[in-house]
C-alpha cells in the first residue's frame, strides 16, 4: 500500500497485494457459499459486476453529495451520476432482474460483487485504512422473512472463522457501533493488529430489499413474502492490510 500521489487515501497497490486480494476473492467467496449450503442446500449463488458509475437517484439518502464524488452534468438531458459509495443498489437492481415476473429464479439467492466504492472520507494516517477508493467484497442473500432459518446468527462464527485462518491474528464478533437505518441488527468482525482493533467485516441483516417476493406453492393462492436479506460485507483493502502485519511478525 504506497501512498506516493501524496493525496491522503489514495494508494497503489503492487502485485503481491493485488494477488493477495484476488486470493481473499476466491478463498471467501467459496467459503461463503460452503456455509450458505450447509444450512439450506437450495441457495442460489451468483456472482455479478456493475458499473461503478451509477445514476444518483439509487443512492441511499443517507449520503448527501458531502459524502460522495458526484459527477458534473454537461447539459439538462445527462443523466446525474456518481462514483457509487457501495455495492448494495446496483446488487439489488440485479436481484430484481432476476426475480422478476417471468423468471425462474427462486428464492433463496445470493448475489455477490467484487469491487471499488468511492467516499470523501476525511482525511486520516494510513494505519486505519480509511481510502477514499476501495475494495468491498459484499454478498446479499436474500430469503423470506418469515423463513425458519435464522441465517444472521448462524453466519457469524463461520465467518469469524473464515477470516481468522487467513488473517493470523486474534479475531472477534462485537455489536456494530452504528446501527444503519436499514439493519435489524448488525455485528462486526475486527482484528487486533496490535495498534488497535480494526473492523475487517460486518454483517446485517437488512429489511429494505425493494419488492415483495411471490411464491406459487403446489396447493392453493399464490403468496407474497416480504424479504429480508443477510449481507456480509467484506474490507478487502484492510483484509490485506492486516494480513501484511501478521506476515511480518
Amino acid at each position: 500500500m504506497l501512498s506516493i500521489y501524496n493525496v491522503n487515501s489514495l494508494v497503489h497497490w503492487e502485485e503481491r497485494d493485488i494477488r493477495l486480494r484476488d486470493d481473499f476473492v476466491r478463498f471467501f467467496s467459496d467459503e461463503v457459499a460452503r456455509f450458505l449450503r450447509s444450512a439450506n442446500p437450495a441457495w442460489d449463488i451468483r456472482r455479478v459486476e456493475a458499473p461503478t458509475l451509477m445514476p444518483r437517484s439509487l443512492v441511499s439518502d443517507a449520503y448527501s453529495n458531502a459524502d460522495i464524488w458526484v459527477q458534473e452534468q454537461v447539459s439538462k438531458t445527462e443523466a446525474e451520476l456518481v462514483l457509487r459509495p457501495e455495492t448494495t443498489p446496483s446488487t439489488y437492481i440485479y436481484m430484481q432482474h432476476l426475480l422478476g415476473n417471468h423468471s425462474r429464479t427462486r428464492l433463496p439467492l445470493c448475489v455477490w460483487q467484487a469491487g471499488k466504492s468511492y467516499r470523501r472520507e476525511q482525511d486520516q494516517p494510513s494505519k486505519h485504512v480509511r481510502l477514499k477508493e476501495f475494495w468491498q467484497l459484499e454478498f446479499q442473500c436474500a430469503f423470506t422473512a418469515d423463513s425458519g432459518n435464522d441465517y444472521h446468527a448462524t453466519s457469524l462464527e463461520p465467518v469469524r472463522r473464515m477470516i481468522a485462518s487467513v488473517i493470523h491474528l486474534p479475531t472477534r464478533i462485537v455489536p456494530s457501533d452504528r446501527l444503519p437505518a436499514y439493519s435489524e441488527i448488525t455485528m462486526d468482525i475486527e482484528v487486533d493488529n496490535g495498534d488497535k482493533w480494526m473492523e475487517v467485516c460486518s454483517i446485517s441483516r437488512r429489511t429494505d430489499f425493494p419488492q415483495r417476493y411471490r411464491s406459487q406453492p403446489k396447493k392453493g393462492p399464490a403468496l407474497n413474502h416480504e424479504v429480508a436479506v443477510l449481507e456480509i460485507a467484506i474490507g478487502l483493502d484492510r483484509c490485506i492490510y492486516n494480513w501484511n502485519i501478521a506476515a511480518s511478525r
